[in-house]
């Protein structure tokens, strides 16, 4: 609100009248939005840049369904033939064929339903991923289920 000021009586005879001034008493919101806008788009622009995963190659197969929760997923990359090392969820590093036993024992002992969702490249032969379902039987999962890819136009 405006305070009206009167002027004083020693300012040389000539007066001006009543002087307004304001104060500031409020807070000056237009910087903090200002700067929360840009926060905002900082984040948006470098949320999808965090998100790294793990690079395949799937397959295409014409019914290919998309899986309602989450699951325990196998990956086989197209390395597997070099190194013997499959991903076991988002692990990048991998882990030997020969381990893969015991870490799907150690997983399915606290699981209802003993089952794994197995990804392989394309590039992967069938004999490689027979190889990994075999140890992945030996290690305790009922049921494996391959994952494709859903063919360009599809869905």
């Amino acid at each position: 609100m405006p305070k009206v000021m009167a002027s004083s009586p020693g300012s040389g005879g000539r007066s001006r009248g009543r002087r307004v001034t304001t104060t500031l008493a409020e807070i000056n919101v237009i910087p903090l939005v200002d700067v929360m806008l840009v926060l905002l788009i900082v984040f948006m622009v470098a949320a999808p840049m965090l998100q790294k995963g793990i690079e395949v190659n799937l397959p295409v197969a014409a019914r290919a369904t998309k899986l309602p929760e989450e699951r325990l997923y196998v990956t086989v990359p197209a390395s597997y033939r070099r190194d013997r090392r499959v991903q076991i969820g988002d692990d990048r590093a991998g882990i030997p064929l020969t381990a893969l036993r015991e870490r799907m024992r150690q997983a399915m002992a606290e699981r209802d339903e003993k089952e794994v969702f197995l990804r392989g490249d394309a590039t992967v032969q069938l004999q490689e991923l027979t190889e990994v379902m075999d140890a992945l039987k030996i290690g305790g999962v009922e049921r494996v289920g391959i994952l494709t890819a859903t063919p360009p136009g599809r869905r």
